[in-house]
C-alpha cells in the first residue's frame, strides 16, 4: 500500500512575518497600500482628535482606510466580518500592521468619512491624471440602481401611510374587543391560551407601528414631484426612493458615475435617492469638472464628448448643456426606432415568450370601432382617444360578467388570479407634443446623425463594465442610511475601482 507524507490542515506552526512582504507587488492590496503611504494627504484627518496630550492613541486613519477598502474590494461591507478577518486574514493583518481595530471603530470611521472621503477620491484621481489613464476626451454617465439598508413596506405617499394606519387601527380595535369578550366569560377554553399570548405580541406591534405612521403623518409634509404627483417616501430611510431596476422595484440610490473614454476611470461619483436621473446629468457634469479643476486640469474636458443614455434626456437638462456649451450626446426612448439600420422586420428583437393572447389574437373592427376577443365575445370600448406613452391608442375592455367565467382567462391574463378583466389597446399613430422642447430636437438630430450614433455608440462599452466590475466584487448593495453615508460608501466603491485601474495600467513602485 502506498505511502504519503502526512499532513495536517489544523496543525499551528509559529512563524516570522514581515507584514510588507505578504503583499506581493502587482496585487490589488499592494497598490493600495503603497497608495495610501504615499500619494493620500491623511492630514486631513487630524481633525478628528483631540488626544495630543490626554486620552489613549488612536487608530491610525491609514490602516482604518487600508481595512476598509481591501475588504470593500473583496466584497465585505460588514465591520464586523472586517474586524474578525483582521484577527484571522494574513492579509488583513499585513495592511492592518497586526493592529485590531473593534467592529464599532471601522464602522464609525466609514459612517463619518463624509468631506474626507471626496478628498481622498480625488487624491487617487491626481494619481490617475499623472499617470496617463484619464483622457479627458470622452466621458459616459449612467447610474446603477442598487438597495439600501430600508424596507420597501415603510413607504409610500401621505395617502397609502393614512390607510395603512387606519387598517392598523381596525384590526387593534377588533382584537380588544375579542379580548374583552373573552374575559367576560366565566369559563375561558384552556386551548385559546397559546393563541390569546400570541394576539398580545401581534398587539404590541400594530400599536408600535400604527404610532409610528401617526407620528410620520403629523410631523411630515407630502412632497410633490415634477409631474404634480405625490412622491413615495419612506420611514426607515427617508433619503431613499423607490426604484424601478432590472431586477424588479428596490429601496435604494442610485450611483451616478461619470467614466472617462481611456481607462475607464470614474472622475464622478454621486449618490442620489432619486426615482428617476433626468436632473442628475448637469450636477455630475459640474462635479466632474470640479474634480478636473482641483487636480490642475481645469477647462481640460470643456470640448470632450459626454455621453448618457435616455434616462438622462429631458428638455431643462439639455438646455443646461447648450447654455453651457457642453458637447453632449444624450439619446432618447426613441433613438432605436428611428435607426435604419434597426427598420423593417428585425431580426435584433428577441423572440417573444408570450404565453398568453396579444392584441393581434383580438378581432379589431376599425370601421364599425368593435373588438372581438379571442373567445368570441364583444369587449366594450374603454377609450377612443387614449394617449400612451406619446401615442394614440383605442382602448377595450371586457366586462367582469365575461371575463371571470371565460374557458380562455388563464391564456388572455398573465395574473388571472389578480386581475379582474382583459384590456387591450391598438395603436394608430404618435401624439406630436405641445410644449416646445427645442433643445430635445436638437438633440435627436444630433444623435441621428452618423456621427452622433458613431460616438453614442461607445456609451455602452465605457460606462456598463464598471458597474459590472463594481458588483463582481460583491458590491451589490448599500448597507448605511441617509443620502451623506450612501454617498460615502459609493465613493468608497468607486476608489476600489480606480485602485484597480492603478494597479492594472498604472506604474506602482515595488
Amino acid at each position: 500500500m502506498a505511502r504519503y507524507r502526512h499532513y495536517d490542515p489544523e496543525q499551528t506552526k509559529m512563524i516570522a512575518v514581515s507584514y510588507g512582504r505578504q503583499l506581493l507587488p502587482g496585487t490589488f492590496e499592494h497598490a493600495l497600500s503603497y497608495l495610501i503611504d504615499h500619494e493620500i494627504d491623511l492630514g486631513r484627518f487630524a481633525a478628528r482628535f483631540k488626544n495630543d496630550e490626554t486620552g489613549a492613541p488612536a487608530y491610525d486613519p491609514a490602516v482604518l482606510l487600508k481595512v476598509v477598502l481591501f475588504a470593500y474590494s473583496r466584497g465585505i461591507t460588514s465591520s464586523r466580518t472586517m474586524a474578525r478577518a483582521c484577527v484571522e486574514n494574513v492579509t488583513f493583518i499585513a495592511l492592518a500592521c497586526d493592529q485590531q481595530p473593534h467592529f464599532t471603530t471601522l464602522a464609525h470611521f466609514v459612517a463619518t468619512l463624509g468631506q474626507e472621503v471626496e478628498a481622498v477620491f480625488r487624491d487617487v484621481l491626481m494619481v490617475c491624471n499623472a499617470q496617463g489613464l484619464i483622457g479627458k476626451a470622452m466621458f459616459a454617465i449612467d447610474g446603477c440602481k442598487l438597495p439600501s439598508n430600508a424596507s420597501r413596506e415603510w413607504s409610500g405617499t401621505r395617502a397609502d401611510f393614512e390607510r395603512k394606519a387606519a387598517k392598523m387601527e381596525r384590526v387593534i380595535a377588533h382584537l380588544v374587543k375579542a379580548h374583552a369578550e373573552q374575559d367576560a366569560r366565566e369559563a375561558l377554553d384552556p386551548n385559546q391560551d397559546y393563541r390569546r399570548e400570541h394576539e398580545e405580541r401581534t398587539l404590541a406591534t400594530l400599536r408600535k407601528n400604527a404610532a409610528k405612521l401617526r407620528a410620520a403623518l403629523a410631523g411630515t409634509t407630502e412632497r410633490i414631484g415634477a409631474k404634480g404627483k405625490p412622491i413615495k417616501r419612506n420611514l426607515t430611510d427617508a433619503d431613499s426612493a423607490t426604484l424601478k431596476s432590472g431586477h424588479g422595484v428596490v429601496q435604494g440610490y442610485i450611483g451616478v458615475a461619470a467614466v472617462d473614454g481611456a481607462h475607464q476611470v470614474i472622475v464622478e461619483a454621486q449618490a442620489h435617492g432619486s426615482p428617476q436621473e433626468h436632473d442628475l446629468l448637469k450636477p455630475v457634469i459640474d462635479g466632474l469638472r470640479g474634480h478636473l479643476a482641483a487636480i490642475g486640469e481645469a477647462g481640460s474636458a470643456d470640448g470632450a464628448a459626454y455621453l448618457a443614455d435616455a434616462g438622462y434626456h429631458s428638455e431643462r437638462g439639455l438646455k443646461a448643456l447648450a447654455d453651457d456649451r457642453i458637447n453632449g450626446y444624450i439619446a432618447d426612448g426613441q433613438m432605436r426606432q428611428r435607426d435604419p439600420r434597426y427598420a423593417g422586420p428585425s431580426v435584433h428583437k428577441r423572440p417573444s415568450t408570450a404565453k398568453t393572447f396579444l392584441p393581434r389574437d383580438f378581432t379589431f373592427d376599425p370601421t364599425n370601432g368593435t373588438c372581438l376577443c379571442p373567445a368570441g365575445k364583444s369587449l366594450k370600448l374603454n377609450s377612443a382617444n387614449a394617449i400612451i406613452n406619446g401615442r394614440k391608442a383605442i382602448v377595450f375592455k371586457g366586462t367582469a360578467e365575461t371575463c371571470s367565467s371565460c374557458p380562455l382567462r388563464r391564456q388572455c391574463l398573465r395574473k388571472p388570479e389578480v386581475t379582474a378583466v382583459r384590456q387591450v389597446a391598438f395603436f394608430h399613430g404618435s401624439v406630436e407634443s405641445q410644449r416646445p422642447n427645442p433643445h430635445c430636437r436638437a438633440m435627436r438630430e444630433k444623435i441621428d446623425s452618423a456621427k452622433g450614433r458613431a460616438i453614442y455608440a461607445q456609451r455602452m462599452g465605457l460606462v456598463e463594465p464598471v458597474f459590472g466590475h463594481t458588483q463582481q466584487r460583491g458590491l451589490r448593495r448599500f448597507t448605511l442610511r441617509g443620502k451623506t453615508k450612501v454617498d460615502t460608501q459609493w465613493k468608497l466603491f468607486c476608489i476600489v475601482h480606480n485602485v484597480a485601474k492603478l494597479q492594472v495600467y498604472g506604474r506602482i513602485a515595488a
